[in-house]
């Protein structure tokens, strides 16, 4: 069963997110965290397949994307640590009050894998899957985006918003529409060697530092967006963690391309989703 649902989050703003219902009693419950100007949409394949092998599972829009965008972009007030405290907390506390006697598994998919260090209750998750996250530091970009990402961050974006109200990134095709508090403090991360931990200080240093939910990393050779030092840089802000760090090559699964986005694809369902997913999951 498929059910769009409104949640409401501490500070008043109305999360939309879609939950999938397996038949029987569930397995587990799987919180799948969207990558930064991705709609929930995109992962409706992935999340459909983990339903039929027995989880529920549970996607949202943050504030201001998606169908959790209400009125004007342009009005919207928020910011990247207000998704993961806000958004990210609450619907931690949704699905994991809702299915209290069986595990909560995290899936973050780049932003959704770089925010872990603000959410609160993450003693209610039992493991966390990254896909395709890394630091956003832009010197240590893949090649192929660092020219763009010196345009973007130094030109394109402070400009674009300055002018608009919000970050038009469809009509640039670059990353996709955000709101102004959004792509302003990612901006401010993406300068730096340290990434947030280097811009928001020591205590949200000691807030990622402390985090000890295990994770599982996964990242591919061919990203067009991630570097190798972009996907290390990034975990080893979670120095506590129990980390199992998997490097997967198109060639390895005998597929020409993977990239930043493609693991969602249901053309992974067997070399991907069933090979390494169910791994971690059962």
């Amino acid at each position: 069963m498929t059910e769009i649902r409104t949640i409401k989050t501490q500070k008043g703003h109305l999360l939309k997110a879609v939950f999938y219902t397996p038949d029987s009693k569930a397995k587990a419950a799987v919180l799948i965290v969207p990558a930064i100007g991705v709609s929930q949409y995109y992962y409706r394949a992935f999340s459909e397949w983990l339903c039929s092998h027995g989880y529920l599972v549970a996607t949202f829009d943050y504030i201001g994307m998606g169908l959790s965008l209400s009125g004007k972009l342009k009005d919207v007030d928020t910011s990247v640590i207000s998704w993961a405290e806000n958004d990210c907390s609450t619907m931690v506390k949704a699905v994991s009050d809702e299915m209290s006697d069986i595990p909560l598994y995290w899936i973050g998919h780049s932003l959704g894998g770089q925010v872990l260090g603000f959410v609160k209750h993450q003693e209610r998750i039992s493991k966390v899957i990254t896909i395709a996250a890394g630091s956003g530091y832009w010197l240590e970009n893949s090649p192929q985006l660092k020219k763009r990402a010196w345009l973007l961050w130094y030109f394109v974006a402070p400009i674009a918003t300055q002018i608009f109200g919000y970050f038009p990134g469809k009509r640039l095709n670059m990353v996709g529409n955000l709101p102004k508090g959004v792509i302003k403090q990612w901006r401010s991360w993406c300068l730096h060697p340290e990434y947030m931990v280097g811009v928001e200080g020591d205590s949200v240093k000691a807030l990622f530092s402390s985090m000890q939910v295990p994770i599982t990393s996964f990242s591919f050779t061919d990203d067009e967006l991630m570097s190798e030092k972009n996907i290390t840089s990034l975990h080893g802000f979670y120095s506590s963690a129990v980390k199992n760090m998997i490097r997967i090559s198109p060639e390895m699964i005998g597929a020409k391309k993977i990239g930043h986005f493609g693991f969602f694809k249901k053309s992974f369902e067997e070399t991907l989703w069933k090979k390494y997913i169910l791994t971690e999951l059962e």
